[in-house]
């Protein structure tokens, strides 16, 4: 018999003064968050007699998650925050936890998060496109929470446009993130494991996400771009596949 392969227990924590947009996108939110793991833990943090947010009283319930109230005794975001700190803190010296998801465009987070990866633990951040560099820079991963919402529901504002193959490639971050990765992870023909790829990218870049640019997966804006080769491989016994990429040789970029 072959051993069940492991899922990580994340343990999730919720500024909820910091996130009363997100209430409505609480579905998007965790089925983002089971692409990582399990959600062993699920707390939201913030003064639960204020009005403000009653909109994430309305899914607490259907989501499971424990509300932690904080009354606002000074300053209710500052004592929110401490509450949702200390918790961390308790839950990560249980050593049950392989991460910490933390909810929050707040950069308060930023030592928590190092923290969290300094006790060799995976830390995730969610939280708006206007999260400070620090907190996102200090976590594993970064999701911008406005690419969870779905395409109907994406104000003009909100939603990433689809850029063309000019503006792609005219994206000097992007592409030397990309042509950086490939050449961290290539063989000696110039191949790549696009998985690899990304996973290197993210060390560099935790915001690096594709749907940024509109694209649901890597391979897909990779292609767009049309200055690398793609290749969908398959193992010999046929089961597992993936895909490999390398840069385009000159001759071949110069006909694109």
């Amino acid at each position: 018999m072959s051993a069940t392969p492991h899922t990580a227990r994340l343990a999730v924590l919720i500024d909820a003064d910091n996130t009363t947009k997100l209430a409505p996108m609480t579905e998007a939110l965790f089925a983002e968050i089971a692409k990582y793991g399990t959600a062993s833990v699920k707390r939201i943090y913030g003064d639960w007699t204020q009005p403000n947010l009653a909109s994430w009283k309305k899914v607490l319930a259907e989501h499971a998650i424990q509300p932690i109230q904080q009354f606002a005794n000074t300053s209710g975001k500052n004592a929110t925050d401490s509450a949702l700190i200390i918790d961390a803190m308790d839950l990560l010296y249980t050593n049950r936890f392989d991460g910490f998801c933390i909810v929050s465009s707040d950069s308060d987070f930023t030592r928590l998060a190092v923290r969290i990866r300094e006790a060799g633990l995976t830390a995730y951040g969610l939280g708006e496109q206007k999260t400070p560099k620090p907190f996102v820079s200090a976590c594993d991963k970064f999701i911008y929470t406005e690419l969870l919402a779905p395409a109907e529901e994406a104000t003009e504002q909100a939603a990433p446009k689809k850029k063309g193959v000019k503006e792609l490639r005219n994206d000097t971050r992007l592409m030397s993130l990309l042509r950086n990765g490939i050449k961290a992870k290539s063989d000696d023909d110039g191949w790549a494991h696009l998985g690899a790829v990304g996973q290197h990218i993210s060390k560099q870049a935790p915001d690096f996400d594709s749907r940024t640019w509109s694209y649901r997966k890597l391979s897909d804006l990779v292609i767009a771009i049309g200055l690398f080769d793609v290749e969908h491989r398959k193992r010999p016994d046929g089961g597992f596949s993936a895909h490999y990429v390398r840069e385009k040789q000159k001759a071949s970029r110069d006909s694109s």
